[in-house]
C-alpha cells in the first residue's frame, strides 16, 4: 500500500513538472482548424471558479484565422442574463499550434497550446499561465455539442495527468440558441 501511494506521489510530482512543457500537435494545420467549436469539456480548478461549476453550459466558438497567422476566436456563452459574446485575439508564436493572448479577466498573458485535434470531431487545448494552477484550464472542443464518449474519457484522462481534480473536470449541460439561430422564417399562404 505504501508503494502505491509513494509510486502516485511521484507521478504526480512528475507530471506537475513536466506538464509545462506540453507541446502543440505535430503538423498542427490552422486552416484545417478553422471555424465553429462547441466547447464541450473544461477541466479548471481556480477556487474563484468553483461556485460556478453547476452554472456552466456549453459554449460556442467560431475561430477565424487571419492573413498574418494570427486568430479570432469570437465564443457565445448562456448566462442568466442571456447570450453574449466575447472576441479573444490570439498571436502566433514561432510553433504552429501555440498561441498567445492577454487575458483582461487575469490581466496576463496566457499561452494556448492545441494539444491534440483529429480536426473534424474534437481538439483537446490548454491555456496556462506558466502553468500557475489558478490560470490553467484545459478544454475540450467538438465540431457537435456531442462526443463519443472515448473521446470525453481522452479529456479526463489528460485533465487527471495535469492534476486535475476529477470534481474540476466538467462536461457542461447543452445549450440551444446561443448564439441565436439565423434561420428564417418561411411563410406559407
Amino acid at each position: 500500500m505504501r508503494i502505491k501511494l509513494v509510486t502516485v506521489a511521484m507521478t504526480m510530482v512528475f507530471w506537475m513538472g513536466v506538464h509545462g512543457d506540453v507541446q502543440p500537435q505535430k503538423e498542427f494545420d490552422l486552416q484545417r482548424f478553422a471555424g465553429k467549436w462547441y466547447r464541450v469539456g473544461l477541466a479548471y480548478d481556480s477556487p474563484a471558479f468553483v461556485p460556478y461549476r453547476d452554472k456552466l453550459r456549453v459554449s460556442v466558438g467560431m475561430l477565424a484565422p487571419q492573413t498574418n497567422g494570427n486568430v479570432n476566436l469570437t465564443m457565445w456563452s448562456q448566462s442568466p442574463s442571456g447570450c453574449s459574446s466575447k472576441l479573444y485575439k490570439y498571436e502566433k508564436t514561432a510553433i504552429p499550434g501555440a498561441f498567445t493572448y492577454f487575458s483582461t479577466r487575469h490581466n496576463k498573458v496566457k499561452d494556448i497550446t492545441v494539444v491534440e485535434t483529429n480536426y473534424n470531431q474534437y481538439a483537446l487545448v490548454l491555456k496556462h499561465k506558466n502553468m500557475d494552477r489558478e490560470y490553467t484550464q484545459v478544454a475540450l472542443y467538438g465540431r457537435f455539442q456531442k462526443l463519443k464518449p472515448d473521446v470525453i474519457q481522452k479529456f479526463r484522462d489528460f485533465a487527471t495527468s495535469l492534476g486535475f481534480p476529477k470534481d474540476a473536470i466538467l462536461t457542461p449541460t447543452l445549450t440551444e440558441n446561443c448564439p441565436p439561430s439565423r434561420r428564417k422564417t418561411r411563410r406559407t399562404s
